[in-house]
């Protein structure tokens, strides 16, 4: 766990540095902003979990997800590198306050469809964001040789999200994520068919286009098969979109997997190091 602490630690610092040194050259002189009317998170998700971060009307994002293996298997499986699981999505902003968005994992092959929606705006009269978050997933790796009585229903999961964030001031912002996932079909000895869990992230931002991200959800309904997800990331501003770079104990990409599917231990060294793309249309 040290060993892997202090690589996390160097890498960060490391990649930050670099980063700051390539940036610097296109940044403009710029005040200090503390208008907390602005959003209180850069990307769309603070690591894995949404933020309260909706698209401007009319925009399209494309989002490229990926996570690499467990790196504690070390050389055997190139840290990580010869284990991956891919994410390929889509987010429209229908209106201010609406964006619909759709995706497929390569993990279970699961396709899932979602929407958020603002309900209501921090400001000078109210202290917190607070946005809605639905979700329908379908496990489209389900085969009738494993369950000869199979129906589409039983491939399909919910998510039912609060996501409630505070931007404090322009470095930082934190939030708090009550959720729901109902599954149609589940292992009755590992997890329930209903799930409650109680996520907090924040972002507190170290340069002008860097931040770093954290966020940890615990699961009421949770077996102890499955692992509660904790996630710590680097959000980079490049112009036209924001590069997220990230180590997790889920390996999962998919909204509901990640919540209620993480199998790894960071005690042990057990994370997966991974990305999340994000491009502007």
């Amino acid at each position: 766990m040290t060993k892997t602490l202090l690589f996390l630690s160097i890498f960060f610092s490391g990649f930050a540095f670099a980063q700051e040194d390539l940036l610097k050259d296109i940044d403009t002189i710029q005040t200090k902003n503390t208008d907390t009317s602005l959003p209180a998170f850069k990307a769309l998700q603070i690591v894995t979990g949404q933020s309260t971060k909706l698209p401007a009307k009319k925009e399209w994002y494309i989002i490229v997800a990926h996570r690499f293996g467990d790196v504690s298997k070390g050389f055997k499986d190139f840290f990580g590198l010869d284990d991956a699981s891919t994410k390929l999505g889509v987010i429209y902003g229908a209106t201010e306050w609406l964006s619909l968005n759709l995706s497929r994992e390569t993990n279970q092959k699961t396709f899932e469809g979602g929407a958020k929606y603002r309900l209501v705006k921090q400001n000078d009269n109210f202290p917190v964001d607070i946005v809605g978050y639905n979700v329908i997933a379908v496990n489209t790796d389900l085969s009738t040789d494993n369950y000869p009585h199979l129906k589409f229903g039983d491939r399909l999961s919910y998510l039912t999200q609060a996501l409630i964030s505070k931007r404090f001031n322009d470095e930082f912002s934190l939030q708090l994520t009550p959720s729901y996932v109902h599954k149609n079909l589940y292992e009755p000895t590992i997890e329930d068919k209903d799930q409650f869990l109680a996520g907090i992230g924040g972002r507190y931002k170290i340069s002008k286009r860097i931040s770093i991200n954290a966020e940890y959800f615990v699961n009421f309904d949770n077996h102890g098969f499955y692992k509660n997800p904790l996630s710590i990331g680097m959000d980079i501003e490049t112009g036209g979109h924001v590069f997220q770079l990230l180590f997790t104990n889920s390996q999962m990409n998919s909204d509901i997997g990640y919540l209620t599917n993480a199998t790894g231990r960071w005690e042990k060294g057990q994370v997966f190091f991974g990305f999340n793309l994000y491009r502007v249309f």
